[in-house]
This record gives C-alpha cells, structure tokens and sequence, in this order.
C-alpha cells in the first residue's frame, strides 16, 4: 500500500481530499508528477489557483516547511504558478469547470479518473 497525500509535509487532510478528486491518490504518483504537474491537475480537476496552497506543494515535496520559501526563490516559484495558471485558463476549451465538477458531485456525468 502506498503513503496518502497527506504523509508529503505541509499537506493535510483537505490537500489529500483535492488531489483525489484530481485523480492523484497517493504521495508517489504526486512525487511522480512534481509540484508543476501535480498542481496543474488540481485547477483542471476544478480547484481554484492560489499562489499559497501551491508553494505550500513546492516545498513539501522538498521536504521544507512551507513558510521556508522566501526572496528570490519566491518570486521564481511566483512565475512558475501563473504559467501553470495561465496554461490551465487557456486549456479550458470555454467549459465552465466549476460547473463541470458540481455536475460530477450530484452524479449528472460521470467523475474522471
């Protein structure tokens, strides 16, 4: 059996539970996918992008605490989510994805993954 989401550092209960609804449900396929990649999942998979949650992701998968991200590598780490931001916006192909997710709650189509 594989380690849950939430045995990577600084990633809890709600991080684990986001990253399941992305398709990604253990700490090895997220290891596997890098922060990029793995957060990219989590805004098609619907979630809302916010810079925190993400270099929360970047430095668990470090291993460093989340609040270690500071300077220089901060504003790098900036650049890299709104690129991955602004590739997820641009790939949306005009679905409502918010939408799209509470109509796979209530089971009108089918969940992915």
């Amino acid at each position: 059996m594989s380690d849950p989401v939430s045995s990577i550092p600084n990633l809890g209960p709600a991080s684990e539970a986001a990253f399941a609804r992305a398709g990604v449900n253990s700490a090895d396929q997220l290891r596997a996918l890098g922060a990029d990649a793995g957060y990219a999942r989590l805004l098609a998979s619907g979630a809302r992008p916010h810079f925190i949650s993400y270099y929360v992701l970047v430095m668990g998968l470090q291993g460093r605490p989340w609040n270690d991200c500071k300077g220089e590598e901060k504003k790098q780490l900036r650049h890299r989510f709104d690129a991955i931001c602004a590739t997820a916006a641009g790939s949306d192909d005009g679905r409502d994805r918010a939408l799209d997710q509470a109509l796979r709650q209530i089971g009108v189509i089918a969940k992915s993954g």
